[in-house]
């Protein structure tokens, strides 16, 4: 593996300035935006670097699940920010994160234990990098579903009210717009699996190459991923969009869009 001296970041970073000054000549409006990115993310990666170098030599089930439920809690906070409608209370941060918990957890715990087989079970080295790219992926079909369930159904509220009148229940009257939401939540990995290995080498896989891992058990990697990532983004899709649907209405079937905060200015 070849190592990467800090002149070599400075030098990759030196490209995202150059960035931000076209995006302050063109006035895009985004380059402070860029910036702060660039920053959190240097910030965030090299934190999490140090502390998964304590986490691998302990290798400790607490200390994994007290890092796998930071995780959580932080991309069920992304997915509510994500959002311009979101629920209002805490279920505009519960309902995410319930849903990612109850599928990005449980795949992993799957995987670990049935497919990936580390000893222990828990091994950090593997557990938490897994954990990680399946909440990255499910936190975005997760906030594009609500996203699309919340703003649907506000704009659609006289149509989805007419429906109730007529006799429909709660669950006929928003049919369509789950079928959307879900759809919608799940596009972005199917995208990502039809353009796997023509138009794109996935990062898992592209990272295994540049360690020196021989290509073919890079791409078996890379297949179980992307099929662990699939999983754990429909499911907790599917979540999210059940429980948002439910609380748009109340026990007497009645639309309740006093439910969702105005939208963010």
């Amino acid at each position: 593996m070849i190592r990467l001296e800090w002149s070599d970041l400075a030098l990759a970073a030196t490209l995202v300035l150059i960035l931000a000054a076209l995006s302050w000549r063109s006035r895009l409006g985004i380059e402070r935006t860029l910036l702060v990115a660039a920053i959190r993310t240097a910030l965030q990666l090299t934190l999490i670097g140090l502390v998964l170098d304590v986490l691998f030599s302990l290798s400790r089930l607490e200390w994994v699940a007290a890092l796998a439920g930071v995780m959580v809690l932080l991309a069920g906070r992304e997915v509510m920010a994500r959002q311009a409608r979101p629920f209002a209370g805490w279920w505009g941060y519960g309902l995410g994160t319930l849903a990612m918990a109850a599928s990005s957890c449980a795949v992993t715990v799957l995987a670990l234990t049935t497919m990936v087989s580390p000893t222990p079970w828990y091994e950090p080295r593997y557990s938490i990098p897994l954990l990680g790219m399946l909440l990255g992926n499910t936190m975005t079909g997760v906030a594009l579903s609500l996203e699309r369930l919340t703003e649907s159904t506000y704009r659609r509220r006289g149509e989805i009210e007419g429906r109730l009148m007529l006799g429909a229940t709660a669950k006929q009257a928003i049919a369509d717009i789950r079928q959307e939401s879900m759809r919608a939540g799940m596009t972005p990995i199917i995208n990502g699996m039809v353009a796997a290995g023509i138009i794109s080498l996935p990062g898992m896989m592209t990272g295994q190459i540049l360690a020196g891992a021989p290509p073919v058990e890079a791409v078996k990697y890379q297949i179980l991923i992307m099929f662990l990532i699939a999983a754990g983004t429909g499911f907790g899709t599917f979540v999210a969009v059940a429980m948002g649907s439910r609380r748009l209405f109340d026990d007497r079937e009645r639309l309740r869009i006093d439910r969702l905060k105005p939208p963010r200015r």
